[in-house]
């Protein structure tokens, strides 16, 4: 998963006209952790439909104020500089409601570009 370093490199992700899909996370978060160790796998099996970045809200913190991230680990979909769907609370997230998510991402997705 490739890290954004700046709100620069953010906003030039999301400008793409493929399905991005931001991952925002810290290092501290229990939650996130637990997530680690499958989301390799996930990513890989998504890797010919979308591309995923990771965004650690401490290191560039004014992006997550910006997209109105309340809890993490948190998903938002975006294609073309616009959002398209979201997956953000408080709670922890298991592999099977993060590939549900992004199968609806790609459902909203396609929707769009027909």
């Amino acid at each position: 998963m490739n890290k954004i370093a700046s709100p620069a490199e953010f906003a030039a992700a999301i400008e793409s006209s493929r399905l991005t899909v931001a991952v925002f996370k810290a290092d501290w978060c229990g939650d996130c952790k637990f997530i680690d160790p499958f989301m390799p796998e996930v990513e890989s099996s998504y890797a010919d439909r979308l591309t995923l970045i990771e965004v650690d809200v401490e290191q560039v913190g004014d992006v997550s104020q910006e997209q109105n991230i309340l809890g993490i680990p948190s998903f938002v979909a975006y294609a073309d500089g616009r959002e398209l769907v979201r997956f953000v609370n408080k709670l922890r997230k298991s592999r099977e409601e993060i590939e549900n998510f992004l199968d609806r991402a790609l459902e909203v997705y396609g929707a769009l570009q027909k």
